[in-house]
C-alpha cells in the first residue's frame, strides 16, 4: 500500500506466529473524552464502567493490541485530564499532553437494554491560537519522530478549524511522514491532499455527496474522486465488506459472517490495523485483510477498539481478498 516511512526491521507478517518488531505511531487525538457505560449483564446487577475514550483513543488502543506503540497527542485540561491520561496509560499508550484552558468533554452511556442509549454529554470547547499552535506542533514532531501519523477527526469541525488538517497533511506529507486519517464531513472536504491512506465508510461518502448508494461501481467511483486527497482509500461497507483502492488497484475484502454485539468501534479498528500496516510495509492484500479482521473482531465485544492480536491475526488469514488479474 504505503511506503512505509519506519521500515526498519522485521515487517509484520500476518501469515506467521512470530512477534512483530514494534514501531512507534503517533495518533492525534483533537479531544481525548472520559465515558461512563452502564451496564447490567445478569438483569439484575448493575456495573458502571469508567475509560478513556474518543476517535483517537480508540484507534491508539487498537494500535496497542496489534503490537505496536502508540503515542497519543491531544489536549487535556479540566479536572478530567488527570483521570483521563491515568486511564490511558494504564492501556499502555504513550501520551504526549497539551495542557489547555478549557477541560475535556466526555458522555454517559446506559447500555442496560443491551443497546447504547446516550444519557448525557459533556462537550469540549474551542482551543485557542496559543492552544491549537501548541497541540500543532506537537502533532508534526511526534508525526516526524515515528514516521507515521494517524488523524482522527472531530464532530461537525469542533474544537478546531478545518485549516489545522490541512495544513498538518500537508506539512508532515512533505517531510515523509505517512498519514493515515479516518476523517468525514468538512475535514474530508477540507483535507485537499498529503493523505498516505484515507479511510472513510460508504455512509459518509452519501453524506458527502460523493456517491448514491453503497453499490460497488458508485463507491469506486467515489473513490477516485478522493485520489487527489490519498494515494490509497479504503471505504467499509458495513456488512457487505470493504473496498480498498492501493496504489490505483481495487481490491476488495469479503466479509467474516459474525453476529455483531456492538458495531460500535469497528471503523477505529481498521483505522489503526491501516496505520500499522502503512508503518510495517505490509502489501494491499495483508493490509485489507489485517483491516477487515480487526474491524470485524471489534464488532464481537463490548469495547471499542478492542481485541487480541493472537485473535485477530487468525480471522485475518481467514479473510479472502479479490483482486483483478
Amino acid at each position: 500500500m504505503a511506503t512505509p516511512a519506519s521500515s526498519i526491521g522485521t515487517a509484520f507478517d500476518i501469515h506467521s506466529d512470530s512477534q512483530p518488531e514494534a514501531r512507534d505511531i503517533a495518533v492525534l487525538a483533537p479531544w481525548p473524552l472520559f465515558t461512563v457505560t452502564i451496564e447490567c449483564h445478569d438483569g439484575e446487577t448493575e456495573t458502571v464502567y469508567l475509560h478513556a475514550g474518543g476517535q483517537g483513543v480508540w484507534v491508539a488502543r487498537m494500535v496497542a493490541s496489534l503490537g505496536q506503540r502508540p503515542m497519543l497527542v491531544g489536549p487535556f485540561g479540566g479536572e478530567s485530564r488527570h483521570a483521563i491520561r491515568d486511564l490511558v496509560e494504564a492501556e499502555g499508550i504513550g501520551v504526549r499532553a497539551i495542557t489547555v484552558k478549557g477541560r475535556n468533554g466526555g458522555y454517559v452511556d446506559d447500555r442496560r437494554s443491551g443497546s447504547r442509549q446516550r444519557v448525557a454529554t459533556g462537550a469540549a470547547p474551542r482551543l485557542d491560537r496559543h492552544e491549537m499552535d501548541d497541540l500543532y506542533n506537537a502533532a508534526f514532531a511526534e508525526g516526524l519522530r515515528c514516521g507515521t501519523l494517524v488523524m482522527t477527526g472531530v464532530p461537525k469541525g469542533e474544537v478546531l478549524p478545518v485549516d489545522f488538517f490541512k495544513r498538518l497533511a500537508l506539512d508532515l506529507s512533505a517531510n515523509g511522514v505517512a498519514v493515515v486519517a479516518d476523517i468525514s464531513g468538512s475535514l474530508l472536504q477540507g483535507v485537499e491532499e498529503g493523505l498516505a491512506v484515507l479511510k472513510v465508510s460508504h455512509e459518509e461518502l452519501i453524506d458527502a455527496g460523493l456517491c448514491e448508494s453503497d453499490g460497488r461501481d458508485a463507491v469506486v467511483a467515489a473513490m477516485e474522486k478522493l485520489t487527489p486527497k490519498a494515494r490509497n482509500v479504503v471505504v467499509s461497507l458495513a456488512d457487505k465488506g470493504v473496498l480498498a483502492l492501493f496504489d490505483g488497484i481495487i481490491h476488495f475484502a469479503a466479509p467474516p459472517r459474525l453476529q455483531v454485539v456492538d458495531p460500535s468501534g469497528a471503523g477505529d479498528s481498521m483505522t489503526a490495523a491501516l496505520a500499522v500496516a502503512s508503518a510495517t510495509g505490509m502489501s494491499g492484500e495483508d493490509a485489507l485483510r489485517l483491516a477487515t479482521a480487526a474491524g470485524a473482531m471489534n464488532v464481537t465485544r463490548h469495547g471499542r477498539g478492542s481485541g487480541n492480536m493472537r485473535d485477530i491475526l487468525e480471522l485475518a488469514r481467514r479473510i479472502d481478498v479479490e483482486v483483478p488479474s
